[in-house]
């Protein structure tokens, strides 16, 4: 049993052997790097990165550049909304006068309204200032009122009123218009009477009236005393001299 083991041993070492002294003398020397080979192909595109911090905000070190030239207009825009009305302006200047008309035809007086009147004192309502003349005896156009004693007018003009009264006292009379709305004591008439004999107040006045002004007789509170009687009259009486252009 010795011997195949020893020819085992001599056979391991024997090829053992012959290993190494293979390796010594067949190892060439080592070879220099070779040549640089050409770029590959450029790869597929990597996925997106994520967003970055903003960066710092430049400096601006241009310098500013001339105003361009002027676009061309726009289409016009919708009709805007309509104001209120502006405030009514001052009266402006008077314009020039007309041309002198064409002459009118001849007028027929007998178409012209003539207001005239005349009223004494009967049976007058007694109290207050206004001398009331009750009975009527002429009331052309019919402006004259005896229940009131004031003529109204209704045509424009200019007319002529008159009036007389009787008193055995001292007495103050006026006459007096309401033109336009405001009252006012056209003229004022007085007489001082210390024997109580019968005398005459008169007066009369020339008025220019529009339509609706007033005109009558008041008198004075304290002197004011009329005579009513059958003996003497007293009167009132107007009518128009000329109708107002």
């Amino acid at each position: 049993m010795e011997a195949p083991w020893r020819w085992l041993v001599i056979c391991v070492l024997a090829i053992s052997l012959a290993s190494t002294v293979t390796q010594d003398v067949c190892q060439a020397p080592n070879g220099k790097d070779g040549a640089a080979g050409k770029p590959g192909r450029p790869g597929r595109p990597g996925l997106k990165g994520e967003q970055g911090e903003p960066g710092a905000p430049g400096i601006r070190t241009g310098i500013r550049g001339l105003k361009g030239d002027q676009g061309e207009s726009g289409s016009p825009g919708a009709p805007g909304k309509v104001g209120y009305p502006g405030p009514t302006g001052p009266l402006g200047d008077h314009g020039v006068p007309g041309l002198k008309g064409i002459k009118g035809n001849p007028g027929n007086i007998r178409d012209q309204p003539r207001p005239a009147f005349s009223a004494i004192r009967r049976n007058p309502p007694t109290g207050g200032n206004v001398v009331i003349f009750d009975t009527v005896i002429t009331n052309q156009e019919g402006r004259y009122q005896n229940n009131s004693g004031r003529f109204v007018c209704a045509v424009p003009g200019y007319y002529y009123f008159t009036f007389q009264v009787v008193s055995k006292w001292d007495i103050c009379l006026s006459i007096v218009s309401s033109l336009r709305g405001q009252v006012r004591r056209s003229l004022g008439f007085c007489d001082a009477n210390s024997k109580g004999l019968f005398q005459v107040v008169s007066g009369g006045t020339v008025l220019q009236l529009q339509q609706g002004d007033q005109v009558w007789i008041e008198k004075d509170p304290n002197k004011g005393r009329i005579y009513q009687g059958s003996e003497a009259d007293s009167i009132f009486s107007g009518f128009l001299i000329f109708p107002s252009a």
